[in-house]
């Protein structure tokens, strides 16, 4: 009865240390996905409109590495400059972490945009761009995939191009570009 009471003491304590509380760009798109002030889309691979068959097999790789892009976007108006600090402040928090890798950053402190990623050099697991501007609000896309690298992702932009891109994924977008 006590090693049972003892074993069980233990795993919660041990369940209680691993759950981490600290914040991470998954738990903020999932907390503001329904708020009011927030645009939250999610774009698939399909919204590219390719030929796959006219691919070739370096743009099929690359291609084959996109899983899918989330976008949350803030619509900044006079009534929410406060909140459109909070909120962006939470970002620029979050992407402090180290887990996120800054690649490049544009801009001045009210204007400016960034890319990061999260894995290693040769798999990246994710890419974030995070772009803001005080009169429009921000945008944070994250692009998630497997295996991806600085090559896919070149090759990737390069088949953007030539992609007929489906607009209907987009259109709750065009709420923030009003």
């Amino acid at each position: 009865m006590k090693r049972t009471v003892f074993t069980s003491a233990i795993i919660v304590l041990l369940t209680l240390i691993s759950c981490k509380s600290e914040p991470s760009l998954q738990k903020y798109f999932v907390e503001n996905t329904d708020n009011k002030d927030f645009i939250a889309v999610d774009v698939s691979p399909s919204i590219l409109n390719l030929e796959k068959a006219k691919l070739s097999a370096e743009q099929t790789e690359a291609l084959n590495s996109f899983d899918k892009m989330n976008i949350l976007a803030f619509k900044a108006n006079d009534k929410n400059q406060a909140q459109f600090e909070i909120e962006r402040e939470k970002v620029k928090t979050i992407l402090k972490d180290p887990k996120y890798q800054e690649l490049i950053k544009y801009g001045s402190g009210k204007d400016g945009a960034s890319i990061s990623y999260v894995g290693t050099d040769d798999n990246i697991e994710e890419f974030i761009v995070f772009a803001n501007r005080k009169e429009n609000g921000f945008a944070v896309v994250r692009v998630l995939g497997k295996n991806m690298n600085p090559n896919n992702i070149m090759t990737l932009m390069s088949v953007l191009k030539e992609s007929k891109i489906d607009m209907e994924q987009l259109k709750p977008l065009q709420q923030l570009i009003k």
